[in-house]
């Protein structure tokens, strides 16, 4: 679901990715030098070593990073896109991507309705994985579907098996090129389930067993990787070489950036990302 939401975009949308979407990150064109110089602190990275892992981005050109508090981020779509109109620059798309137990926030329904009120062409990806951490969905929301809420905000609502990668493509191409068309916000929500805890220190053992072994938990790579080999998009060998170019492309670059030099708490002005010196300037966010 990650990579459709992220190919489904071009250059000049507008992305809010989530926790866990480094394959939407990856396929909206994110480097992979940039994650690493992120993880590692390095200070030629996009975020010049202020933040770790999940806070990275470049907001000049639609990669925002990510506020913590679940659900903000939807907002702040909403403005940039909101900026677009004002400047006269349209056929752009704002996505935002949250987990189930967000939507519970205010910040999501006060951002959902400012979004199909101004017609905002937002398309808002919701990954319900059955738990918010470790609480149920039963626990967290009474409607039968979290697509019933789309009715009452008054916008367009799909479904998607979020494990199948053909699925997701169609579905969230198809969201995407609905905003962009002037139809106004789009809500998808894709049915999942998180295959290990939520953190290093959960071991999930609040998961049902029967969700584990439900369609729910395949594994969307061994699920994608079927349906490379099954309709000829690909062959084994060609797999193969993709797996072991993807993992030397990852080693050659975690090296370069354990050889970069630290920030120096000396020199570093700690002005705000996207402000200018008074003495000079820094590179873009």
């Amino acid at each position: 679901m990650s990579a459709a939401t992220g190919l489904a975009l071009r250059k000049g949308d507008i992305f809010a990715p989530l926790i866990r979407d480094a394959a939407g990150r990856l396929a909206f064109a994110e480097t992979v030098l940039d994650a690493v110089r992120t993880y590692l602190g390095s200070p030629l990275g996009p975020m010049r070593a202020r933040d770790g892992n999940v806070h990275r981005g470049k907001p000049r050109e639609g990669y925002l990073p990510m506020i913590s508090h679940l659900g903000a981020m939807i907002s702040v779509v909403n403005g940039s896109l909101i900026a677009h109109r004002f400047k006269g620059i349209t056929g752009t798309v704002g996505v935002a991507c949250i987990g189930e137990g967000a939507t519970s926030t205010g910040s999501v329904h006060e951002a959902m309705n400012q979004a199909a009120i101004e017609k905002l062409p937002l398309v808002l990806v919701v990954a319900d994985n059955q738990y918010a951490y470790s609480t149920p969905s039963s626990r967290q929301f009474a409607c039968a579907s979290l697509r019933d809420r789309a009715a009452g905000y008054g916008i367009e609502d799909y479904g998607v098996d979020g494990t199948d990668l053909r699925e997701c493509l169609k579905i969230l191409g198809h969201a995407v090129s609905r905003a962009r068309d002037g139809h106004g916000p789009q809500l998808v929500v894709a049915q999942l389930l998180r295959l290990c805890g939520h953190g290093e220190h959960d071991d999930s053992s609040y998961i049902d067993p029967k969700l584990r072994a439900s369609p729910l938990g395949r594994d969307c790579l061994n699920v994608a990787e079927e349906q490379l080999l099954g309709g000829s998009f690909a062959t084994p060998a060609e797999l193969k070489a993709w797996r072991e170019e993807s993992q030397q492309t990852v080693e050659e670059t975690v090296a370069k950036v354990q050889r970069e030099p630290a920030p120096d708490p000396f020199k570093e002005n700690w002005c705000a990302l996207a402000s200018k010196h008074l003495t000079g300037t820094f590179p873009e966010v």
